[in-house]
């Protein structure tokens, strides 16, 4: 009800009025502050003048509606809650592109460092057992003959057959390269793992009364990494390596399809050097043999021996 009713009494008429009855306290209109407490109507008739009622001002200046109250925090609460949904969506957004930056920049490199730096190959036959099995996968070292290196006896060498192994076979279109040697391809069956035996300039023959490789005339001890139970070679060679060529063998040399088996075609089964895409560092899987795949000793014994210009 409002306050601006006059008192009833409980039956419903109006109170009595009279001079002894005190009247509410008085507020000037538009102030919202008490100016006297118990005052007395003038002319003691107890009536009260409703255009001079102080408490109209009191409640225009101090009662808010409300309703009104009501909207307006609502108003406040919806303004907050939007403001907060555009802060959490903006945040939202420039987090997805944070992802997608990081993202994009993470796959660069990785096609940057695939195709200049390292690569995992499979290997994919038996020819490189008891050193490297099928199935496992080697880290290929791309820079290692980078800025004139040149490959080494006794490295485990990557290398494409295209004009070698495989004299007949025509080069792949140019976008299939691109996509191979970025590794967003796979290396097809062009591509070998095989042990450098010679290198340009020496004379590799098979076999000696000992039965053993000889490489400038030097005997090679090739028990560190020969299949165990294989001979050095079934097949009798004698071949001067040719300058910037490679003469390769598989460690399973049963089992191993290499320069040996390549004497009469093109290239006389030496592998450019060119083509070698870099050398096997490391044996990554499986883990229960991961290793590195060092030069085996036995090649320092040929040091000085020829190729690469050193004298005989």
């Amino acid at each position: 009800m409002s306050t601006h009713e006059p008192p009833t009494d409980r039956d419903g008429s109006p109170a009595p009025t009279g001079t002894d009855t005190p009247t509410r306290s008085v507020v000037v209109s538009g102030t919202g502050k008490a100016v006297g407490t118990d005052a007395r109507p003038e002319g003691g008739t107890g009536s009260v003048d409703r255009s001079a009622a102080p408490d109209a001002g009191g409640d225009e200046g101090a009662t808010a509606d409300p309703d009104a109250e009501e909207d307006s925090g609502g108003t406040e609460s919806a303004e907050g809650a939007a403001d907060g949904e555009g802060r959490e969506d903006g945040g939202g957004r420039r987090w997805s592109r944070d992802l997608l930056w990081i993202g994009a920049v993470c796959v660069v490199a990785l096609l940057l460092v695939n195709a200049f730096v390292a690569r995992p190959f499979a290997v994919p036959s038996g020819s490189m057992e008891g050193t490297l099995r099928p199935g496992d996968r080697v880290l290929v070292n791309q820079l290692a003959y980078a800025f004139d290196g040149r490959p080494q006896r006794g490295d485990v060498v990557v290398f494409d057959g295209i004009g070698s192994f495989l004299p007949y076979r025509d080069e792949p279109s140019g976008v299939k390269r691109l996509l191979a040697e970025a590794g967003l391809a796979p290396a097809g069956d062009t591509v070998y793992v095989k042990r450098v035996i010679g290198v340009g300039g020496d004379r590799v023959t098979c076999c000696g009364s000992d039965g053993r490789l000889r490489v400038n005339g030097v005997p090679l001890d090739e028990s560190a990494y020969l299949l165990p139970g294989d001979a050095p070679s079934a097949v009798p060679f004698d071949i001067v390596v040719p300058a910037g060529k490679l003469w390769v063998m598989g460690d399973h040399r049963s089992a191993s399809r290499d320069s040996r088996d390549h004497l009469g075609e093109p290239g006389g089964g030496t592998v450019p050097v060119k083509r070698v895409i870099g050398r096997a560092d490391w044996l990554l899987f499986p883990l229960g043999r991961m290793t590195s795949l060092d030069r085996p000793a036995a090649f320092a014994a040929i040091e000085g021996t020829g190729g690469h210009g050193e004298p005989r």
